[in-house]
């Protein structure tokens, strides 16, 4: 059984026991549970529910792992040549890693 969810404006495929690394969501505590009920699609063994535009009912159970973990450093490099003018700017966006521990439907 597997749920596709929407996170803070993202889609997931979740399912128990998998663990997403989400956009960053405030003030959550390692160990604490979340429910996502943004559900637009179910698969329950072939049996497929789609919402219009959520399946009401439906929500995802999971705890937090790990409130803040950051991603990869990205460098964006701006030249426009023969002007003198360079930026070097760089980021790392924040994540939440979470796991699924249900799905319900």
């Amino acid at each position: 059984m597997y749920a596709i969810v929407e996170i803070n404006g993202q889609q997931f495929k979740a399912e128990e026991g998998k663990k997403l690394y989400v956009h960053h969501i405030k003030d959550v505590e390692a160990g604490k549970t979340v429910e996502f009920d943004k559900v637009l699609l179910v698969d329950n063994e072939g049996n497929v529910k789609v919402g219009a535009p959520t399946v009401d009912g439906a929500k995802v159970v999971a705890e937090v792992v790990n409130p803040l973990v950051k991603g990869d450093k990205v460098i964006v490099f701006k030249m426009h040549r023969r002007k003198d003018e360079r930026r070097k700017i760089g980021h790392r966006t924040h994540f939440t890693e979470v796991e699924v521990k249900q799905v319900i439907a």
